[in-house]
């Protein structure tokens, strides 16, 4: 520094020397500031980034150097809140301001970081959109869905090649049914994590699966930030299928698990989950197929002896009808003998009768030499009283008629004697 004309003039490294002492003076021995990550990057045992914040459309931007020895101590106390630094994380800090001179760049050296107001952003957030939800009834929707009664096609949404994919999918493949699992490709967690998991579930939609499913391993409470977003839990609650969701985080529920069908809190454990869904309903299958089969067959039999029986009655029945007709048929049989017998009989009689008619025959009784006397008025001569003497009488023979006048009459003597014994 040296004085020209009465005025002060600083070199270079002298104002900046000036300036961190005003800065000390100011500020005493350090500062909190609030901002949100942004270019986080490690340079050997130290860790650089800013914090920003957007004023108007502008962005405000401070340097932040988190140099080893205070990493050693902030981190663990960082980790056991589940707050990692990330890129997007709302952060507040305390350090101490200082120009660096060969850049002449104002940072914030960090001396501690307050993991609570991270929580607390992260808890103000998810409690907001949840909030927005619950007004439009859009927490229990998903929930509300049936489940298929065999789910065997899964879309399952994830950072495709993760443990978590490699865990769900192996636990999947132990199970030994038939599940086809339709892998889609998306980030779990940074600024593209919202939409391509909320594009992931409509593509899993599109392929007409049974049940989405949407994992990632566990992390940082700020790593599952993606999974408080609002797209995200949009993309689940109207969902024309159940959304399960197996996030590996044990302690919170993000909203994404608070709007799912079914939430799990490991990628295995919504495996097993789906494994137990399947497993009991083909048992419940196997059991109403064995009790359909079993109801059937005793149905079977019992219709089987039913119809035995209706059997057994129609045979004897038939048995009995064709007996009795049996009966009958030899009875009209019998009948119908006797009435040959008859009829015989009868055909034998009318021989003899014919027999004897032709045998009292007049034309016959002429030819073997009998006549027939008749008076004048052709009634047959049987009496000697009928005719006086000169009568005139026709007598008719064989071959022609003899007429004759009576002359006289003798009695017979055997007939005059029987009429003396009358």
């Amino acid at each position: 520094m040296a004085v020209v004309d009465g005025d002060t003039t600083f070199t270079v490294g002298g104002l900046t020397e000036a300036i961190n002492q005003q800065l000390r003076q100011g500020f005493g021995r350090g500062v909190w500031v609030a901002g949100e990550v942004s270019g986080l990057r490690a340079s050997g045992a130290h860790v650089y980034f800013s914090l920003v914040e957007e004023i108007d459309g502008a962005k405000a931007t401070l340097a932040v150097s988190l140099f080893a020895n205070v990493k050693r101590t902030v981190m663990p106390k960082l980790a056991a809140n589940r707050v990692e630094l990330a890129d997007g994380t709302k952060v507040r800090i305390r350090g101490t301001l200082d120009v660096y001179a060969p850049s002449g760049r104002l940072s914030l050296k960090v001396s501690d970081i307050d993991p609570q107001f991270t929580l607390g952003d992260i808890t103000a957030a998810r409690d907001a959109v949840l909030a927005r939800l619950s007004a439009e009834d859009l927490i229990g929707r998903n929930g509300r869905l049936p489940m298929p009664v065999m789910p065997l096609r899964i879309g399952v949404v994830t950072s495709i090649g993760s443990a978590a994919w490699h865990d769900f999918r192996d636990e999947i493949a132990r199970s030994g049914f038939g599940f086809h699992l339709l892998g889609i490709d998306a980030r779990v967690q940074g600024d593209q994590a919202e939409a391509m998991v909320a594009a992931g579930i409509a593509t899993a939609v599109a392929h007409a699966v049974d049940v989405v499913v949407v994992i990632r391993g566990g992390g940082a409470r700020n790593d599952l930030a993606a999974f408080d977003s609002e797209a995200i839990a949009r993309a689940i609650a109207t969902c024309p299928v159940p959304v399960w969701t197996g996030l590996g985080h044990e302690i919170d529920r993000s909203v994404a698990d608070e709007v799912a069908h079914t939430a799990h809190k490991t990628p295995t454990a919504c495996a097993d989950a789906l494994v137990d869904l399947v497993a009991a309903r083909a048992q419940a299958a196997e059991g109403l197929w064995t009790a359909i089969a079993a109801t059937a067959t005793t149905r079977v039999a019992a219709q089987g002896a039913a119809l035995a029986n209706r059997a057994s009655r129609v045979a004897a029945r038939t048995h009995q009808a064709v007996v009795r007709s049996d009966e009958r048929l030899r009875a009209r049989t019998e009948r119908l003998v006797r009435v040959g017998m008859m009829l015989d009989r009868a055909e034998s009689g009318l021989v003899e009768r014919s027999r004897r008619v032709e045998l009292l025959d007049p034309a016959r009784l002429l030819e073997r030499g009998w006549s027939i006397t008749t008076d004048a008025d052709g009634r047959p001569l049987r009496s000697i009283a009928q005719v006086p003497v000169g009568a005139a009488l026709s007598t008719r023979v064989a071959d022609g008629t003899v007429t004759s006048t009576v002359t006289g009459t003798v009695e017979d003597p055997e007939e005059a004697d029987r009429d003396d014994h009358r």
